[in-house]
């Protein structure tokens, strides 16, 4: 196959970027070509390194532009989608649903609508040297809703969704199989846990306690702390998706998990013994004092935890990092910006 042309539709941000580099160095066959609305969660800043990559182009824009997006399809020649660009933080979700509804669900049916028109001559008919030609959907944990004590999600758990994110990522993600069902548009579809690792923004949990108590403020946790995430390595998530994207089935979703459960307390307290060691405050007391319990926010699923099982036994898929070792390389990160 001769050299393809990859399209990353918000790969200025957090998880986008890191694959964008990832992405670069695993695949010297690929061009990789960067859509990003650079709202306030992308940073170019994420990219220095691709910008020196002659295989890399960004592009400014946004994924509800259909001209653009026909446009970027036309002159270069895309054969591949991974698709990041979302509107991801819940509390923003809550405060202003109508953004969440435009880029999470029109935005991605945009992409698809045109993927299906350049990539298909009709239903289940592919154009001539397109049959690679394929779209991967990132999405969440969080359309499952929320677990009890017990259990995982698995890929036929029945989506519950709880908050407008969570609800307008369950929509899009079943647009991208209707286009699968009805138009055979080669999709596939991962559903990960909360991420965490380098360049992670500033208003998710690790990066606000990491912030908070380098400088000496409060560090917000929700309710008593009580509720559970599964906690997934950036790099490993990078890996997941590159196997999805080049070895997944059409028309299946993977969940990628990082079989790490942890309270949001227990993460907190943790963080904070870290930086303890690593960079002891002045008064000599710990960064735990700094935790500070606010009121709860609406909604708030009690706890994720992902199977990943068949990502792993269908595509070799293992998460490397630990939350132990990966919360301190996440550290580290931080604490030599």
């Amino acid at each position: 196959m001769s050299k393809r042309n990859i399209l990353i539709t918000g790969g200025a941000g957090f998880i986008g970027s890191n694959f964008v580099e990832y992405y670069l160095e695993a695949h010297p066959d690929r061009h990789v070509f960067n859509l990003d609305k650079l709202t306030y969660a992308g940073n170019l800043a994420n990219l220095k390194m691709a910008e020196k990559n002659s295989r890399y182009t960004f592009i400014h824009g946004d994924i509800c532009d259909r001209a653009l997006v026909e446009k970027i399809f036309t002159d270069h020649h895309i054969d591949g989608i991974v698709h990041f660009a979302a509107e991801s933080h819940v509390d923003n979700s809550i405060a202003g649903p109508a953004t969440f509804i435009q880029t999470n669900i029109v935005g991605t049916f945009t992409l698809l609508d045109v993927a299906r028109t350049k990539w298909m001559k009709k239903p289940f008919i592919k154009s001539d040297g397109l049959e690679h030609a394929r779209f991967l959907h990132i999405s969440t944990d969080e359309v499952y809703g929320s677990l009890g004590p017990q259990g995982y999600f698995v890929e036929t758990t029945p989506y519950a969704p709880n908050s407008p994110y969570s609800a307008s990522k369950a929509s899009s993600d079943m647009i991208v199989r209707s286009y699968f069902h009805t138009f055979g548009l080669n999709v596939v579809t991962t559903n990960c846990s909360n991420n965490y690792g380098p360049k992670q923004h500033a208003e998710k949990l690790i990066p606000t306690v990491i912030r908070k108590a380098l400088s000496e403020e409060p560090i917000p946790v929700y309710g008593k702390g009580e509720n559970v995430r599964d906690w997934l390595y950036v790099e490993d998530h990078c890996r997941g998706i590159d196997l999805a994207f080049e070895k997944g089935r059409a028309g299946e979703s993977y969940n990628i998990g990082g079989r790490n459960e942890w309270k949001n307390l227990k993460i907190v307290e943790t963080i904070c013994a870290i930086l303890d060691r690593k960079k002891p405050r002045k008064s000599g007391e710990s960064y735990k004092n700094l935790i500070a319990f606010v009121t709860d926010r609406p909604g708030h699923d009690l706890r994720y935890a992902i199977d990943a099982t068949k990502i792993e036994s269908e595509l070799g898929w293992r998460a490397k990092e630990t939350f132990a070792t990966g919360i301190e390389k996440t550290i580290d990160w931080y604490l030599h910006l």
